[in-house]
């Protein structure tokens, strides 16, 4: 398709960021399907997932496979294409595309290039747990996935620890557990917290309880579904706690303590004190660090 010409003017074509339904098909907007109905192509983070909501709404827009992993070679083809005049949806699983997926690599391209970039609103999973947690809404922090390195995960913590706002985390049931740990380790047991899991779906659950409460439950329950983790920000008691305990890590502690002669049980139960957390909670996270 050659560029189009209005009035001896090029007008490029135009990238819709669409989100899509998290759970429940009917959660789309008449405008977002209209759109998918009349666009020259949908790129979608997988094809064969798209595929089920498109055959749901007998639409039948040619699709392209755009992830994480084509992003580089194939963010450069659909720019090439909307500035020959294509129109081009972006859709990810589920929810808004550049929220924890590459559609916000394809946004940033279009802007750089001068093309037109609209959202088509709809489901998100992080806002709708928000909404629903019971925690305070004045201000939050979306954090997303936790890094899957250590390191990286417990600096991230440290420095999230003393947000007076409320923290939204997504993960996915395998990790579910670890995560849990992590926070324990770097904010305690007692902040509030809420676990989501299968949003808009048939099993749609809000746990709500503290961060303690939750290890200990999923412990003992197996996690199914993915969760959106929505956490009390810090007061500002818990915030000072936290500025302090950052300095020195929930391992650094522990180690402190093996360096100093200390068998394991005891340099356990000498970390817990220090951090205000049960035992079993330093135990975990120490399994959490293994993995």
């Amino acid at each position: 398709m050659g560029e189009k010409q209005t009035g001896g003017m090029t007008v490029t074509g135009r990238l819709y960021l669409c989100a899509t339904p998290i759970g429940n098909l009917g959660d789309i907007t008449y405008r977002a399907v209209e759109t998918l109905r009349t666009a020259d192509l949908i790129a979608a983070e997988d094809t064969r997932h798209t595929r089920g909501l498109l055959s749901h709404y007998d639409i039948h827009t040619p699709m392209t496979s755009y992830h994480e992993h084509n992003k580089e070679g194939k963010g450069a083809e659909l720019i090439a294409r909307m500035q020959a005049g294509e129109n081009i949806v972006c859709v990810s699983d589920a929810g808004l595309p550049g929220i924890a997926d590459p559609g916000g690599d394809l946004a940033r391209r279009a802007i750089a290039e001068g093309i037109p970039v609209t959202p088509l609103p709809g489901a998100n999973a992080a806002l709708s747990a928000l909404i629903c947690a019971g925690l305070p809404l004045d201000g939050f922090t979306f954090v997303g996935f936790l890094p899957r390195k250590e390191k990286k995960r417990r600096e991230l913590l440290a420095r999230v620890a003393a947000y007076p706002e409320t923290l939204i985390f997504y993960e996915a049931p395998h990790r579910l557990k670890e995560t849990l740990a992590a926070l324990v380790a770097a904010f305690g047991t007692e902040r509030r917290a809420c676990a989501a899991r299968e949003l808009t779906k048939k099993f749609e659950e809000f746990r709500r309880a503290s961060l303690g409460q939750l290890l200990a439950y999923y412990g003992e329950n197996e996690p199914r579904g993915e969760f959106v983790l929505i956490v009390a920000g810090a007061d500002e008691s818990v915030a000072s706690v936290a500025d302090t305990a950052a300095k020195m890590t929930l391992m650094e502690r522990y180690e402190a303590h093996i360096a100093k002669g200390l068998d394991k049980k005891e340099a356990m139960r000498r970390t817990a004190q220090e951090l205000g957390i049960a035992r079993r909670d330093v135990y975990q996270a120490l399994l959490a660090e293994d993995a």
